[in-house]
């Protein structure tokens, strides 16, 4: 660890004060790891008096003061006092009693944070399966599709008991690409997301396996195109006209299976439909497209939004919630994108975010319906060790809200890899557990 990153050791633009020179507005840092001290963060500026008491009873032999980051200068510093007065005494054990409180609610605070990254984790160890068994079952569809077929099954059948049985940490959308090839990546990104947007929409369960199945398989007719047409954002017109016929192929290819039900042969042909018929291949319109190829649609255009062949295009999941609402409103079913914005929040999971205090987080779970700019944020500190990041829930925080979304372009990579560990996982979702 870099000297700079250690507690104890000065940073630049830092001095050494005592806590005798502490008062409201003072910026301070305490020199000793998160876990040894009562207040939520390693650095803060005093909020009044009482703060400046409990710094003090900590008794510690330095502080470290930014004066460019204070609001006041810190108070020279006095001549010492007796401890033996009576009124320093009982000062003393009122902020001893205080101090063991205030600890005991942050290691609950702990406990609560640990718990998050425990149901993080085993998400993501969800992940990495079914990655894996999607992945190969992309790659051998043509050569063995009875497989394929089997292993995007118990795929949908395990993702969608796991979104149904704890919806308040759904699955973890979008992971390491190194750990899929980009195909499987955005199969299982559009079907977690096409289930989430179908449980919120209150199709029944075989529904839902149905609709995980068409989201795996949507674009299995793109296997075997070239990337140079794939990758191309700019195609010319026989270069586009190359790239929609995947749809048919990927028809072709489901019905030559002979294991696929209708739905889902359905969604791969028609999620590139459009409600006002400007989508392809049969320009159909409103109804006539089908509820499988409706969701699969709204969750294949979010996911390329978030996260586009080229990254330097790629927007935030607020963003992306916003472009769709306020410029693409048109291309997609009104009361399913509805849903679909409602489910994800204001501030999806997974976005970057500053608050009100200045502070940079990572959105790790959505806000309830009631307070809907009120999410629960981790936050970036480099003095916490980031298995003990510090979640807050905005709805609990008087006075602290989140300020706006940050695009993840335009933030360091020491803050990205502390908040989105995963990284190449470019958002996950766990859901609030309300309903649209």
């Amino acid at each position: 660890m870099p000297d700079s990153d250690r507690p104890s050791v000065p940073r630049a633009g830092e001095t050494l004060i005592d806590a005798s020179q502490l008062r409201p507005g003072v910026y301070v840092r305490l020199p000793v790891p998160w876990a040894e001290h009562p207040f939520m963060f390693n650095a803060f500026v005093i909020a009044d008096e009482e703060q400046a008491r409990q710094v003090a009873a900590l008794k510690l032999p330095q502080l470290f003061c930014d004066l460019a980051r204070c609001k006041v200068p810190p108070l020279v510093k006095p001549a010492a006092e007796s401890p033996s007065d009576p009124a320093a005494v009982a000062e003393a054990a009122r902020l001893a009693t205080l101090r063991t409180r205030q600890m005991t609610e942050k290691q609950a605070r702990a406990k609560v944070m640990a718990e998050l990254r425990a149901r993080l984790d085993k998400a993501q160890k969800h992940y990495v399966g079914a990655a894996k068994a999607v992945g190969s079952a992309l790659q051998d569809f043509a050569r063995n599709p009875e497989e394929s077929v089997r292993q995007v099954s118990e795929v949908s059948l395990q993702s969608t008991a796991a979104l149904l049985a704890d919806p308040d940490s759904a699955i973890v959308l979008i992971a390491e690409k190194a750990q899929a090839d980009g195909a499987a990546a955005h199969s299982l990104s559009v079907m977690t997301l096409s289930l989430l947007l179908g449980k919120q929409a209150r199709l029944p369960e075989e529904a839902l396996h149905t609709l995980g199945v068409a989201a795996l398989f949507h674009d299995i007719g793109k296997l075997g195109l070239p990337a140079t047409v794939l990758r191309n954002p700019t195609r010319n017109k026989h270069e586009e006209a190359f790239y929609q016929e995947h749809c048919r192929r990927g028809q072709q290819a489901a019905l030559a299976c002979g294991q696929l039900a209708p739905a889902v042969v359905d969604a791969i042909l028609h999620h590139h439909e459009r409600a006002n018929g400007s989508g392809f291949p049969d320009h159909l319109a409103g109804k006539e497209i089908q509820v499988a190829a409706r969701v699969v649609a709204i969750a294949d255009r979010f996911d390329n939004l978030t996260n586009p062949v080229d990254t330097r295009r790629a927007v935030s999941p607020s963003e992306a919630l916003s472009l769709l609402w306020t410029r693409e409103q048109k291309f997609f079913d009104h009361a399913l994108l509805q849903i679909f914005i409602r489910a994800m929040g204001v501030f999806p999971p997974g976005s970057i975010v500053q608050l009100s205090d200045g502070r940079v987080g990572a959105v790790v779970i959505s806000a309830e319906s009631e307070k809907p700019l009120c999410p629960q944020v981790m936050l970036y500190d480099p003095d916490v060790p980031r298995r003990q990041a510090i979640i807050i829930d905005l709805a609990r925080e008087d006075g602290l809200r989140v300020d706006r979304a940050l695009r993840l372009q335009e933030r360091p990579s020491d803050e990205l890899d502390y908040l989105l560990p995963r990284r190449r996982l470019n958002w996950f979702h766990t859901g609030s557990g309300g309903t649209a």
